[in-house]
């Protein structure tokens, strides 16, 4: 009895391989790309360079595996949050609390990194900034549709299009603080969606 609770109090183990993505995480949330180096990774990890590489040829590869895993935890996290709210503009606001809560939501440091490092972060996953706001809009186009049938929001919105301008606007809310929009509070985020962007797609495009 007391060997069967024991066991399975114990933690799974995990592989060398998730060890490193661990580890590359806690640097990239620490250090970024370029500070980030394969030695302090392994350390971390506990492992030796040579083991490393034995699962990654190079730096990029390593921190591309990071940073992929942190991405589908943003988007997972995110999804499953907005999917319990009906309204796009709690939607929207959701979104941007999202966005800017990065100590709370680790895949939010994606979003950080691609800003910051433009290129480091193309050399390691090979999607630069120019796929940030297709990746966003591809995301909200399901939400648009959804306030398009709920009568939520004009019936001939374009919601491709629409939803590229909704990502355009996340990113400045999630990124720029304002005058007029207080971007760490919930209520004035929602506010801001209810009477602009909501309140925008509910007339008759031109």
């Amino acid at each position: 009895m007391g060997t069967a609770s024991k066991s399975e109090a114990s933690p799974p183990v995990k592989s060398v391989r998730d060890r490193l993505i661990d580890a590359a995480e806690q640097c990239l949330t620490a250090k970024g790309i370029r500070a980030t180096t394969v030695s302090e990774v392994a350390e971390l990890a506990g492992v030796s360079r040579g083991w490393l590489y034995r699962h990654f040829p190079d730096k990029a590869e390593l921190l591309g595996a990071a940073i992929v895993r942190l991405n589908d935890a943003f988007w997972t996290e995110s999804r499953a949050r907005l999917d319990a709210i009906t309204e796009l503009e709690q939607k929207i606001a959701t979104g941007v609390a999202l966005a800017r809560r990065e100590s709370e939501t680790p895949g939010a440091l994606v979003l950080k990194l691609r800003q910051e490092e433009p290129e480091a972060f193309t050399a390691c996953v090979g999607l630069g900034v120019r796929g940030l706001i297709p990746e966003i809009a591809a995301f909200w186009e399901p939400y648009v549709r959804a306030a398009v049938d709920r009568g939520e929001i004009h019936p001939d919105t374009d919601c491709a299009e629409a939803a590229e301008w909704i990502a355009r606007i996340m990113m400045s809310l999630a990124t720029v603080p304002g005058e007029h929009c207080d971007v760490d509070d919930p209520e004035s985020v929602l506010r801001h969606a209810r009477r602009y962007i909501v309140a925008a797609l509910r007339c008759e495009p031109a």
